[in-house]
């Protein structure tokens, strides 16, 4: 069979048929600026830069006028420390050491001194007076240590006798904060007593703050 005629091109007269070109008009964008817009939100802070030299230190300004006088200041505080305490029971050694316990309240400034445990508590540091008075008992020894932080410092000591008599001893101490101090009889290796009654106070221990 005879192939089918199939035509390839435009007919002539819209072979060559572009679009002609037509000018755009020209606008001047300054005159028509808008209104002034809002501010924006403020944008995430930037990376620190490098830390620069120290510039050179200036010059002195001059002195400024003298400022009015401030209020006054408050008085010197002083502090003190002082008790005084005694016994009415006697009390003889034991199988262990005893810390002697009072029973009478004659001075105890800001409750320094224990009833209860029969130690004085330091909570005023400096040099301290201590003294201790007893009554030995006829008979018997008469062995006391005063005691600081769990140390023997000195001993009240008398020996064996017919008669019994007033013994006495007394030291300074410098002691810190916290510092403890007490009277202990000793224990039943040796047999010792004090001795008092319900009647009179035969025993005492006292204490001051010196400076």
């Amino acid at each position: 069979p005879r192939p089918r005629c199939v035509r390839c091109c435009e007919p002539p007269d819209q072979r060559f048929s572009y679009p002609q070109y037509q000018p755009l008009p020209q606008i001047n964008m300054t005159i028509l600026k808008g209104e002034k817009g809002d501010r924006g939100e403020r944008g995430m802070q930037g990376k620190f830069g490098k830390t620069g030299v120290a510039g050179s230190r200036g010059h002195t300004g001059p002195k400024g006028q003298k400022g009015s006088v401030g209020a006054p200041g408050e008085r010197c505080k002083s502090h003190y420390a002082a008790f005084s305490v005694g016994r009415k029971k006697p009390l003889h050694s034991n199988d262990y050491y005893q810390t002697l316990i009072f029973d009478t309240e004659f001075v105890n400034l800001y409750d320094h001194f224990s009833m209860f445990t029969g130690k004085f508590y330091c909570y005023v540091p400096g040099i301290y007076y201590f003294s201790l008075n007893v009554h030995t008992w006829n008979q018997k020894e008469t062995y006391l240590h005063i005691m600081h932080n769990g140390a023997e410092v000195v001993i009240l000591y008398a020996q064996v006798s017919d008669r019994s008599i007033m013994q006495s001893q007394s030291i300074m101490l410098e002691l810190r904060e916290q510092d403890e101090v007490w009277v202990r009889l000793y224990k039943g290796e040796r047999e010792n007593a004090v001795f008092s009654d319900e009647y009179d106070t035969y025993i005492t221990f006292s204490g001051h703050l010196i400076k």
